[in-house]
């Protein structure tokens, strides 16, 4: 028997605007599991939240965790991992939280002639990442994080995220 390296994830719609994508859910998972089969992490026994909310909420969460007093696409909440081998009966291991939010998603894939669904998945990959250590604090990080962004996206059949035009 094999076991899956994905998390168990659970999704929270909590604005009606994602109502408009009822196939949100299905991408958002897919992409998951997708970066979760192609990272050297262990994340079989592992499960994350994800937040679906409109730019209303991921501002307020913006402004309260970050300063920043505006919406923005997708933010990560890593949880603190805990230090000492896990035991028979312990829950599954919490890696954290992302938020996105669907106007900002909605409008980006516009201006950008991308298509939702394609930003979206990139979103909830890159998401992904920052909660299992991946960061983009330097160049170096950056290019490291937007390379395994373009290979999880391929493998999905998905364009690069990062060219222009």
């Amino acid at each position: 028997m094999t076991l899956s390296v994905s998390p168990a994830a659970e999704i929270l719609v909590v604005a009606e605007c994602w109502h408009a994508e009822p196939d949100a859910e299905a991408i958002i998972l897919r992409a998951v599991e997708a970066a979760a089969g192609m990272v050297d992490a262990d994340t079989g026994d592992a499960e994350l939240a994800i937040m679906l909310t409109d730019d209303a909420g991921i501002r307020t969460l913006n402004a309260n965790w970050r300063g920043i007093d505006k919406p923005t696409n997708v933010l990560s909440f890593p949880a603190l991992q805990p230090t000492g081998p896990s035991l028979p009966g312990d829950p599954p291991r919490m890696l954290g939280d992302i938020a996105i939010a669907y106007e900002t998603t909605r409008r980006e894939a516009d201006d950008e002639g991308k298509v939702f669904d394609h930003h979206l998945s990139h979103l909830a990959i890159h998401g992904f990442l920052h909660l299992i250590g991946y960061d983009h604090e330097t160049d170096e990080e950056a290019g490291e994080m937007e390379n395994l962004e373009r290979e999880i996206l391929a493998r999905l059949g998905m364009p690069d995220p990062y060219k222009n035009g």
